[in-house]
């Protein structure tokens, strides 16, 4: 079974641990049963440091799934060649864990539930927003009520988007790590408004992208393990970009209408790489092998 599933941005700004947006950046996946043990072939991004057993996160996550399906299998092959850039801030491990979970399902004949995959998706990342937009698509708001659900609010045809990627990686749990258990008052109360601003801006006003979104619970935390990307932001918004840190980072994400993107190319932004994006689908089977 071929699968194909988007990167992801999360955060957004201040939606921390609740907004989450796909983009048109897919990573294609083969998983194929075996009749013994199991077989890794991963090429591109990183692939040198990676496992060649079951304890790839691909071919972990979905015997997962084929185990919560009923479904054994003596063994399993994969094969993918990676694009998505790892300890960037783009859920590369959002990607890997929806695109194995997603095969378990078309391998058992079942239809990939989106309220089966998040379950057993959450459980495996820990959180819900890079995941959410990888199986749903587009813009998602993750929230808890009685377990993990999902909104889809309906992103405004005008957003465009753009990112700024380094060679140098940050891992998601050291980015955390720098997070305080308590913030003031006065930063949550603020953090809360501009989420709310922020779902406002995207879904019906663009415009207002830049004060939207403007953050206080995560991002200038992680400044000491992504010095150069936390500078990067603030000399974009100090150009009227709408620029956030991805995700954990230390890629630089940034909002805006279609025009606000042309003059990038003028940011002087060493030590990255940039280029523009579209706004991705869900992920999902897309070919099955003879």
């Amino acid at each position: 079974m071929t699968v194909e599933v988007p990167a992801t941005v999360a955060n957004l700004g201040p939606g921390f641990d609740c907004f989450g947006l796909a983009l048109d950046w897919y990573e294609r996946i083969l998983v194929e049963v075996l009749a013994d043990g199991y077989h890794v072939d991963v090429s591109g991004e990183s692939a040198e440091e990676l496992p060649r057993d079951e304890s790839h996160l691909i071919i972990r996550s979905a015997l997962v799934g084929l185990a919560d399906l009923g479904v054994e299998v003596p063994g399993l092959r994969l094969r993918c060649r990676n694009t998505i850039p790892h300890g960037r801030g783009l859920g590369s491990s959002s990607a890997a864990i929806v695109g194995g979970l997603v095969a378990a399902a078309a391998l058992a004949g079942a239809e990939p539930d989106r309220h089966w995959l998040l379950g057993h998706a959450c459980a495996i990342e820990g959180h819900p927003d890079n995941v959410a937009a990888a199986i749903h698509g587009g813009l998602v708001l993750a929230y808890e009520s009685d377990g993990i659900k999902v909104a889809q609010p309906l992103l405004h045809p005008d957003v465009a988007v753009a990112v700024f990627i380094p060679e140098t990686r940050v891992g998601t749990a050291a980015a955390r790590n720098l997070l305080p258990e308590v913030v003031p008052h006065a930063d949550a109360a603020a953090n809360s408004g501009r989420a709310a601003l922020l779902l406002h801006a995207l879904t019906a006003e663009p415009d207002l992208l830049l004060d939207a979104t403007r953050d206080w619970l995560h991002q200038s935390y992680r400044e000491p393990v992504m010095p150069q990307s936390y500078e990067l932001v603030k000399t974009l918004r100090s150009k009227g970009f709408a620029a956030v840190i991805s995700g954990a980072g230390p890629t630089v994400l940034v909002l805006g209408r279609h025009p606000d993107m042309e003059s990038l190319d003028t940011v002087q932004a060493r030590g990255f790489r940039w280029q523009r994006l579209g706004i991705g689908g869900a992920a999902g089977a897309v070919e099955r092998g003879s």
